[in-house]
């Protein structure tokens, strides 16, 4: 009885001891986490790996589980395994080329994420040995650079730019990857130029490139001279700008569609219509559903393009046909679970179709118009810390927009009406504006309205008062040019008026809580001083007389806010404290405002009492201000068209940075998440080969 239960044993220990087979590629990458040459056992090692399928998953986590000391004593073959990388990449087989450049990436990636307290020169060390590194990376760009630039597969270009991305973006903080001094030196300046300049390598690679170039720009930007920047700041080529342009438009537009489409979609159903029986009472949670996160990667290309090249702002202007948003084509989206709306890249189709067909009744559009519907959707919720900087990053694009001359006349080029639907954020005291309601008007007009927008939405407990500076500051710089131009608006400007005065009533009553965060005075005195722009200059830019009235007669029938204004500054700045000196500028700045409302209160209540009036209407009230004006005396005040221009540092450089490295993060996920199916790729080149 003993030898069956013994055989039976021997059968079991034999099943249960079986192993799976492994692959070869992965014993091969075990030979190269040893000690010795995996070439000297077989001499067409470097040969034979390169025609495997990577396994990226084994290759990343066997470099991440070693730390620094086990990495060292495997150093020769990692150095080994990237210098044959590199050789592969000027290779004819294109397999060997695609599995080079996925090794790479692996290589970066899993160097990078067990040693990130190392140095970048430890880095470099471990990857391609200091004293071979400048040569290594020499040869990497030079390849890189001409599989970009050359006749060869589009696959092969993708790969070559996710690698560059995954390269940038290794580390949180893109200033410490010493790596990128090496492309930095080796510029790849040149190829995503070329990529942007011709239509099919745009519409294939145009999103990535932009992004590249946007990231490397910001690469140790404040401490030496980035030869990128340098470039970017005097291209003049047009086609190439065009197609800069042409990649961000598409990529807004995109995100302008989505966020319809989810829109319109929150309209319909169980929920919109049981918000319409109970009085809007869930507006802000159907809003809340809407807040998206947003393309910020595509917003500092825009930001960039704009701030370093003026030629750039030519391309804001470039008239096409306005694809319709409902009817523009489905974006094939990558199958990323975790994708956020608007940061995949823009459809093929709309980018292959710069030339779209004339239609008589569709109307011309824009980048800038774009990006104007863009920013209204961006900055209705700043409730959280990446919402806030997305919309401050607008706000600054607008600031440098409104600074440039060209810019300045394009905006109030009365012949160069558009109609712009900015999206609104959903209000009970208003109703939603139809499109077809919308005027065509100067882009200037525009840019004001999404001003007001700001302006009256925000006003709330967590206030964001950064932000309100800023577009105070867009306006002013609007009306200075139309005050130096002498350009007269056909604008509502009571709009703008009566929001500025809701926005210093606020300020009042929430004197105590703002104060304790912060200096209210600033965001004041802007305010009172763009009301001293029109009362001081206004006969030179406002459409007519009876603009000027309407002026008068705003700040007549809002006098109460001015009154309680001047003696809340009066109050601070006669104690002392912090806020003694800025509360006393707004004081000197409100003489001509109190002084319009102490000349023609009175004329007012005597017109009322002589005729018997308990009331005036609005004309009344006119007509006791054009026959009262010779009896006004104003102060001339000055530096009201002088403003302070805008410079990135030191001001906005942590807010660069940390922008960046939110965006580093982004793009490194998603280039994880999206690289390129390797049974796709390997298929494409097997029928090649």
């Amino acid at each position: 009885m003993a030898q069956p239960e013994k055989k039976a044993g021997l059968l079991k220990r034999t099943s249960s001891s079986k192993k799976p087979l492994k692959e070869k590629v992965l014993l091969m990458y075990e030979q190269i986490f040893t000690k010795e040459d995996p070439s000297k056992s077989n001499p067409r090692f470097w040969d034979e790996l390169f025609l495997m399928k990577v396994n990226l998953e084994y290759l990343e986590g066997k470099l991440e589980s070693l730390d620094g000391d086990e990495v060292m004593k495997v150093k020769d073959n990692i150095n080994s395994l990237f210098q044959h990388c590199v050789q592969a990449l000027a290779e004819e087989h294109q397999i060997r080329v695609v599995n080079a450049l996925q090794t790479l990436c692996a290589l970066f990636r899993g160097v990078h994420q067990k040693n990130r307290s190392a140095t970048g020169f430890d880095i470099i060390n471990m990857l391609m040995g200091f004293d071979k590194a400048e040569l290594r990376m020499k040869e990497l760009m030079e390849s890189l650079d001409a599989l970009l630039c050359g006749d060869g597969s589009q696959s092969l270009k993708s790969l070559c730019l996710k690698l560059l991305l995954c390269l940038v973006t290794v580390t949180d903080n893109i200033s410490q990857n010493t790596i990128l001094e090496y492309v930095m030196i080796n510029s790849i300046f040149e190829a995503i130029l070329q990529i942007l300049s011709d239509v099919s390598s745009r519409a294939q690679h145009g999103y990535d490139a932009v992004v590249l170039l946007a990231l490397l720009v910001n690469y140790r930007k404040y401490e030496s001279v980035n030869p990128y920047i340098v470039k970017l700041s005097i291209v003049d080529d047009e086609p190439t700008l065009d197609g800069m342009g042409m990649v961000i438009h598409h990529a807004l537009t995109e995100y302008n569609r989505q966020y319809r489409d989810k829109e319109e979609e929150n309209q319909g159903g169980f929920f919109s219509t049981l918000t319409s029986m109970v009085g809007s009472m869930f507006i802000a949670d159907a809003d809340e559903k809407l807040s998206v996160q947003t393309n910020e990667a595509i917003l500092l290309a825009l930001y960039e393009a704009v701030h370093l090249n003026r030629n750039f702002i030519t391309v804001l202007a470039q008239s096409h046909p306005e694809m319709d948003m409902a009817a523009a084509p489905a974006v094939p989206v990558p199958s990323s679970p975790a994708t956020p709306l608007g940061t995949t890249p823009p459809s093929l189709d709309l980018m292959n179709n710069p030339e779209l067909p004339l239609d008589p009744n569709l109307q011309t559009s824009n980048l800038l118009i774009t990006f104007l519907k863009y920013s209204s959707i961006v900055m209705q919720d700043t409730k959280d810390e990446h919402r806030l900087n997305s919309a401050r990053l607008c706000l600054i694009i607008l600031t440098c927009i409104a600074e440039d001359q060209y810019a300045d006349a394009f905006l109030h080029d009365d012949n160069m009406n558009f109609r712009v639907n900015l999206h609104r954020m959903p209000m009970r005291h208003r109703k939603k504006a139809l499109d077809k309601n919308i005027p065509s008007r100067p882009l200037v007009c525009a840019v004001l309205d999404l001003m007001v927008e700001f302006i009256i939405t925000h006003m709330m407990k967590e206030f964001p008062m950064d932000l309100y500076v800023r577009c105070i500051q867009i306006i002013h710089k609007l009306i200075c040019y139309q005050k130096k131009c002498r350009v007269r608006m056909h604008y509502t400007w009571r709009e703008l008026w009566s929001a500025l005065i809701n926005l210093l009533k606020f300020l009042l009553s929430n004197e105590t809580i703002l104060l304790s965060k912060h200096n209210i005075f600033q965001l004041a005195l802007q305010v009172v001083n763009l009301f001293n722009m029109f009362i001081t200059y206004g006969d030179t830019f406002l459409p007519t007389p009876s603009s000027y009235d309407e002026l008068y007669y705003e700040i007549i029938r809002m006098h109460q806010v001015f009154d309680n204004l001047y003696c809340m500054v009066l109050r601070v700045s006669t104690n002392a404290g912090q806020w003694k000196e800025p509360a006393s500028k707004v004081t000197h700045a409100l003489v001509n405002v109190r002084a319009i409302i102490n000349h023609f209160n009175p004329k007012i209540e005597s017109y009322a009492a002589v005729n018997h009036i308990s009331q005036l209407s609005e004309d009344q009230v006119l007509e006791v201000v054009r026959s009262n004006y010779d009896t006004l005396t104003l102060k001339l005040q000055d530096a009201l068209d002088q403003f302070e221009r805008y410079s990135e540092q030191p001001r906005e450089a942590g807010f660069f940075k940390e922008l960046v490295r939110s965006i580093s993060l982004n793009v490194r996920k998603n280039v994880s998440l999206s690289t390129m199916s390797q049974d796709v790729l390997l298929k494409e080149f097997s029928s090649i080969s």
